[in-house]
């Protein structure tokens, strides 16, 4: 922790000793545009630690409580489940909430409904999976590489289909058209899509907009990544006829609005127990030792990880 870190503690503030924080990529242009002070976007946002000293106003918590919580985000965090680790608990919290936010407030996730998550595989797209098991959702997972297929195919509980769009001669569209009955999905969780036909290499799997959209059932949701995504007037047409819903994943709007931080502070404390019990099993590579943190931030940005790396500190 800093040493200009002011001593001095607000009213409604906690002081923290951090255990543990997961790296992430930061987006510096969102945050600018959503008017956080880039100066105070840090590194390793997502953290779990003991809470050392309250301020005279807080009620909800006392010192040596172990707290979870995500930086420049909101203002509260919440309590770590006992047999919760702390690596776990860092590693898993932005993807959780990302996983929360597309599936239950944007697609308005139900039993019975028949989910496709592009890139299963990826630390996102698993726990998007556990979570929608959970609530007797059918998924379907698309892979990017036949390990990330071999992966996929022995997850429990199974995914119903796994699409290896890696290999050519596997058709997206036709493969979810084909389990569904010609009906089409519920909802869609992509990780981008492609805009272009040069594009770089990393994004040439990506699915088109216009086989999304072929694919998503009536009234289905799709929900996007994609910041920059522009419909044309047929896409939108297309869209129309099937009454569908087209939102955009953005977990950093959570704080944006202090209206829903009630909201948030619910889905926090079930990320935590769903985590403490086992329904949700992040992707995690081995955690790393602060002096390596630097290096380990380079290669999160660069995007040279998979699994999600944890700072133990």
């Amino acid at each position: 922790m800093s040493q200009n870190l002011a001593s001095a503690l607000g009213s409604n503030q906690v002081k923290v000793q951090v255990k543990a924080c997961a790296l992430s990529p930061l987006d510096i242009k969102l945050h600018e545009d959503l008017k956080f002070q880039r100066d105070l976007v840090p590194v390793g946002r997502e953290i779990v630690g003991i809470v050392l000293q309250v301020g005279p106003k807080v009620t909800f918590f006392q010192p040596d409580d172990e707290v979870v919580g995500k930086l420049t985000c909101v203002r509260s965090p919440v309590q770590k489940p006992e047999k919760l680790s702390w690596v776990e608990a860092a590693g898993a919290i932005r993807d959780g909430l990302r996983a929360y936010t597309a599936l239950h407030t944007l697609a308005r996730m139900a039993s019975g409904h028949t989910l496709l998550v592009l890139d299963g595989a990826s630390p996102f797209g698993v726990l998007a999976i556990q979570l929608a098991h959970y609530h007797g959702v059918k998924v379907l997972a698309s892979a990017l590489s036949s390990e990330d297929q071999k992966f996929l195919e022995q997850l429990r509980p199974s995914v119903a289909r796994v699409i290896g769009v890696w290999d050519a001669k596997v058709d997206l569209v036709d493969s979810c058209l084909e389990e569904t009955g010609g009906l089409g999905v519920d909802i869609v969780m992509d990780s981008g899509v492609r805009l272009h036909e040069e594009e770089p290499e990393a994004r040439c799997l990506l699915p088109y907009k216009h086989d999304i959209i072929t694919l998503l059932g009536v009234g289905g949701h799709w929900v996007t990544t994609e910041q920059n995504l522009q419909l044309d007037p047929p896409d939108s047409r297309s869209l129309f006829l099937k009454a569908a819903s087209l939102s955009f994943l953005n977990e950093e709007v959570w704080g944006a609005s202090s209206a829903r931080q009630g909201r948030y502070l619910h889905i926090m404390k079930d990320i935590v127990e769903k985590l403490s019990t086992g329904t949700l099993r992040p992707q995690l590579e081995d955690p790393v030792p602060l002096y390596d943190a630097t290096v380990s931030m380079e290669m999160v940005q660069k995007k040279q990880v998979r699994k999600r790396l944890v700072v133990q500190l």
